[in-house]
């Protein structure tokens, strides 16, 4: 079947080959950047997509130019039913990946290996048992440590995740890019984003100047390279030379790269979010049950996104609470 691409590119002629679903609202960590002090009213279980409406859903997608997955949460390797969904998947012959904290690794790994899920993004904040647990609630570091070990060993690609909150751990950034003169692995630092709940603001955030600012400071000029960055990236990467691996820095507020955006989020209750800042959705999985067709659903929301966060044009509007906070809470949206 030739793929309508059609249905999946927007007014600004972006077209959207990346599907992103979250499994589950759940998760085993307490971030505190993701999920609310008092937690999430969970959506109830009946009105999650099931292993065969994500991989019918999927389906659609895939008609229509979707070729590569990632599987997010909560913490994806949560659901029990995890190694049929990845089965289900396997069999659309799309690109699939997953975003994790990494604490189920090991007892998923075969899984994974089996359906050739090979890139693996891993959340990891800190270098610090301590302070990981100041901003999990939980403690979990060294089996973090021991499966981002296991999956090098096993040859995955891996990309570290690292949100980055002024005062907790901007003063690790250093170590961080340290970790990639031996280990062939990414670090990727994120700006710190506004969802409802994890108490944003502008000054807690690292911006990518910043970063850059330490790291220019601590490695000599002619050791820091820019690499080209990757079509529809998200990332902007550097390395230091003869360093094994490398890092990026996801500047969602202060250097959107909202241009060449080719991401769709599906939510665990079945619905799209056509950009991680949109406080706007479409639901799928109730007109799915119902046996009619959600292409055209999915055309709508792709056509309604707007060219800038989801409308967010200046840091001010960013910073403005009523804008910034007028969305679910990031476990509820899937990484």
């Amino acid at each position: 079947m030739t793929p309508n691409n059609a249905v999946l590119t927007d007014d600004f002629g972006r077209k959207h080959n990346y599907l992103r679903i979250s499994l589950i609202e759940k998760c085993n960590l307490r971030c505190t950047y993701c999920m609310p002090a008092d937690g999430i009213v969970l959506s109830p279980k009946t009105s999650l997509m099931t292993a065969d409406e994500i991989h019918a859903i999927a389906q659609t997608f895939v008609n229509n130019g979707v070729d590569k997955i990632r599987l997010t949460g909560g913490e994806p390797l949560l659901r029990k039913d995890f190694p049929e969904i990845i089965a289900k998947l396997a069999s659309l012959q799309t690109e699939i990946s997953i975003t994790t904290n990494g604490i189920l690794i090991n007892k998923h790994i075969d899984v994974l290996k089996q359906f050739n899920v090979k890139k693996i993004n891993l959340s990891l904040d800190t270098l610090v048992a301590s302070k990981f647990h100041s901003i999990t609630l939980r403690n979990q570091f060294q089996s973090v440590i021991d499966n981002l070990h296991l999956l090098l060993n096993n040859d995955f690609k891996i990309k570290v995740n690292v949100v980055l909150i002024k005062g907790f751990n901007d003063d690790e950034i250093i170590d961080f890019i340290k970790l990639t003169q031996f280990l062939p692995i990414s670090i990727r630092f994120i700006e710190f984003m506004p969802f409802a709940g994890n108490e944003w603001d502008r000054s807690k955030m690292v911006s990518q100047n910043e970063i850059l600012d330490q790291v220019q400071h601590h490695f000599p000029e002619s050791d820091l390279e820019k690499l080209e960055d990757e079509k529809n990236f998200t990332a902007r990467e550097f390395k230091i030379k003869n360093y094994l691996g490398s890092f990026g820095i996801i500047s969602s507020i202060t250097n959107p790269f909202c241009d060449g955006c080719n991401r769709i989020r599906l939510t665990a209750n079945g619905k799209i979010k056509n950009c991680l800042f949109s406080n706007s959705e479409t639901d799928l999985l109730t007109p799915f049950r119902n046996g009619e067709a959600i292409e055209d659903l999915i055309a709508f929301a792709i056509k309604n996104k707007k060219k800038v966060r989801a409308g967010m044009t200046t840091i001010e509007d960013v910073n403005n609470p009523a804008l910034n906070q007028d969305n679910r809470s990031m476990i509820a949206i899937g990484g």
